[in-house]
């Protein structure tokens, strides 16, 4: 007996809609399934919106079920319409093989590529793409999709009203492609199933039909949620922009700092959604976050948890503890390892400083760029506002020496309760 992974995916919050709930449950426990995700490279990243269809695949194969992470090379050089107000620019071969070996690294976090039976396979849907001719499209695929209802889909309905906006031919003819991957996969590797956001739908039954349709076969189609925030903005998107799962995109601290900062009425959901957390864990957790709600329990762990899934564990404790000193907890300097500082250095201003020793503190806050001028370190100073590396700078004489120095380079400097400044020495 399998388990009923959509029983799982139920409970976690991963399923949306199913076009075949009540027969999708029984495959599941009957034998194992195979399914998959597309995951178009159009960037040479992740972002956290795409972590909701990932979990759904992981908690597949933890169910004993095998999944498929199909890197959409081919549908990525003509560019998924949906959800777009107007038309993408097209990439180059170059650039999407380029994206989709950076996105195979970021899967490789969450899905187990060999561990026998339902080892996780990633494959390129443009192995098999790039060999069908546009007549093979239009005779084998084009018969089954009929153009009434692909207009009156909403985003090509929103984008034929408006004269300022149109589809292409190119882009309209995108959902053949993807029906195409579903009968690919169904007929080489006895895929049943294919999940993605709920914006997906359509595309998802369209592959469903031309299953049906083509070969006689029965396959299934399930949604994960698309997340708003309560102001309703796209979940993941900020003021910078998208929440990435590349560090040189959006450095770990930002992402920790990203979960930390979820509001009280979302957490619950997201520890389901983006946490391999038992649900017994998450429920008391939560009662403990409801006895104190300004201690933030439950966005602490969410962050630690989805943090170290994506970049490892110490990063995830680096995040945390420049989180922490950024906040204003009081530490050791001796704890501030070069990670930490390196980290910290990224997130606050720095300013460089000769390494001359003995050099009195109010000349390199100076030469540094920490404060303005020489009478505002020593107002600061004399108000009791300025800290060298957690310390307070009581005298306004006080010199900087090499036993001063973290990591063989650092100075962090705070002025007042939230200004922060890294000094950062030349190299020995």
């Amino acid at each position: 007996m399998f388990v009923d992974a959509l029983k799982v995916l139920r409970e976690r919050g991963h399923l949306e809609w199913c076009n075949n709930e009540e027969g999708l449950g029984g495959l599941f426990q009957s034998e194992m399934v195979t399914g998959y995700v597309g995951f178009d490279p159009t960037a040479d990243s992740l972002h956290v919106g795409h972590l909701i269809p990932i979990m759904a695949l992981a908690w597949m194969q933890r169910c004993g079920h095998r999944p498929i992470a199909l890197a959409g090379v081919g549908t990525g050089l003509i560019g998924d319409p949906s959800g777009k107000s107007k038309e993408r620019n097209l990439l180059t071969l170059e650039e999407v093989f380029h994206n989709a070996e950076s996105v195979k690294k970021q899967l490789a976090h969450f899905l187990d590529f060999d561990c026998g039976s339902n080892s996780a396979l990633m494959l390129n849907n443009y192995d098999w793409l790039k060999d069908l001719s546009f007549i093979d499209v239009l005779r084998g695929l084009g018969k089954y999709f009929s153009v009434n209802a692909m207009i009156s889909r909403e985003y090509v309905k929103h984008r034929l009203e408006d004269p300022e906006k149109s589809i292409s031919y190119t882009e309209f003819s995108y959902v053949l492609l993807q029906a195409y991957d579903f009968l690919h996969l169904f007929q080489n590797y006895g895929c049943r199933l294919q999940m993605g956001g709920n914006d997906q739908q359509g595309n998802l039954l369209s592959g469903t039909d031309v299953i049906r349709r083509h070969v006689g076969g029965e396959a299934f189609a399930a949604t994960q949620p698309l997340l708003l925030t309560s102001a309703g903005t796209k979940f993941g998107k900020t003021e910078d922009g998208a929440v990435w799962l590349d560090a040189a995109r959006t450095s770990p601290y930002k992402f920790y700092q990203f979960w930390v900062n979820t509001e009280d009425v979302a957490v619950e959901r997201l520890l389901k959604l983006y946490t391999f957390l038992p649900l017994e864990e998450i429920g008391a957790l939560m009662e403990e976050h409801s006895q104190e709600p300004g201690r933030r329990l439950a966005q602490r762990r969410l962050a630690q948890e989805v943090t170290a899934m994506v970049h490892g564990a110490e990063s995830a404790r680096t995040a945390e503890k420049s989180s922490a000193i950024l906040f204003g907890d009081a530490f050791d300097p001796t704890e501030l390892s070069k990670d930490i500082l390196v980290a910290l250095a990224g997130e606050v201003p720095t300013g460089t400083a000769e390494r001359a020793f003995p050099a009195p503190l109010v000349d390199v806050l100076t030469a540094s760029g920490a404060c303005a001028s020489k009478s505002e370190a020593r107002r600061l100073i004399k108000g009791g506002g300025l800290y060298v590396n957690g310390m307070r700078a009581a005298e306004e004489d006080r010199t900087v020496s090499e036993k001063d120095i973290l990591a063989g380079r650092f100075l962090f400097v705070r002025m007042g309760k939230k200004r922060f400044h890294m000094v950062l020495f030349d190299d020995e």
